[in-house]
């Protein structure tokens, strides 16, 4: 087992350890002096902080790959790694050139986020629910998932606040199964991997094992994990192991990296497998 895989153990085993101390204390006599309930939550932070750098290993850029995209039609991308990098703020589960796309059909074709109300949407009002996506290279299914529900949305000023303050933090603490929700990996060969995630529950046409084709329906779009609405976020990485992958730069034949906020159409053929 690598370093990097003990640590990111160790990160939520600390965090846990935080949260049961904190319960005992309310809920009982304190096992602990209060001021040491905080020590696993400081090494927890510490821990994440150190994991979420770069290393000297990280500073040695890899090749930019060429794929495929991940979806068809017409998308707009956020958290782009063409804007800053890492695109999502942290190293941390190889996601250093990660991107999200949200589907938008025409402009002005999606909801927009709300300060107050409606509070929660259902998935369906969302054009990216349901939209197929597609592997962008031939390769092979490592790992493929689609056990968790689709939530309601979290475009909204206090759902939002909901997402960051209480739910972010529990997905953490499970794990990046919880935060990427259903998700796909495929295993596109010389050492890079794509993964997939925030799939629609029960939407799988692969599993691992199996072999697919640039342009084979693999998923569909859905709104598990740490998700505010229903999109697509696409990484390529160097492990198939979100806790120990470091992210590898990506470029989209024919389109590029789309800059956060830019509309882009994926005319690449599809094919059911």
């Amino acid at each position: 087992m690598s370093v990097r895989k003990v640590a990111m153990i160790l990160y939520r085993c600390c965090w846990l350890a935080f949260v049961a101390l904190v319960l005992v204390d309310v809920l009982a006599e304190p096992l602990v002096p209060f001021g040491l309930v905080f020590v696993p939550a400081a090494a927890a932070i510490l821990i994440g902080l150190l994991s979420g750098r770069r290393s000297r290993a990280d500073l040695v850029r890899r090749p930019v790959a060429e794929v495929g995209p991940p979806v068809t039609g017409r998308w707009v991308a956020l958290n782009s790694p063409a804007d800053k990098v890492p695109s999502h703020g942290t190293h941390g589960y190889g996601q250093t050139y990660a991107i999200d796309v949200v589907a938008e059909p025409a402009e002005g074709g999606r909801p927009s986020f709300r300060w107050l109300w409606p509070v929660a949407r259902p998935n369906r009002d969302f054009p990216a629910f349901d939209a197929p996506l597609v592997a962008v290279a031939d390769g092979t299914v490592v790992h493929a998932s689609d056990g968790q529900r689709d939530h309601l949305s979290r475009n909204s000023g206090p759902a939002l606040a909901y997402l960051m303050l209480v739910e972010a933090s529990v997905r953490d603490m499970a794990g990046p199964r919880r935060i990427f929700g259903n998700h796909i990996v495929l295993d596109l060969g010389d050492g890079t991997y794509a993964a997939y995630a925030h799939l629609r529950h029960g939407s799988l046409r692969v599993g691992a094992g199996d072999t697919v084709r640039e342009g084979q329906v693999i998923a569909r779009c859905g709104n598990s994990g740490n998700s505010t609405e229903p999109h697509v976020h696409f990484q390529l990485m160097d492990h198939p192991d979100l806790d120990v992958a470091r992210g590898v730069p990506f470029t989209w034949r024919g389109i590029g990296v789309p800059a956060n906020g830019s509309a882009f159409t994926a005319e690449g053929a599809v094919s059911t497998g």
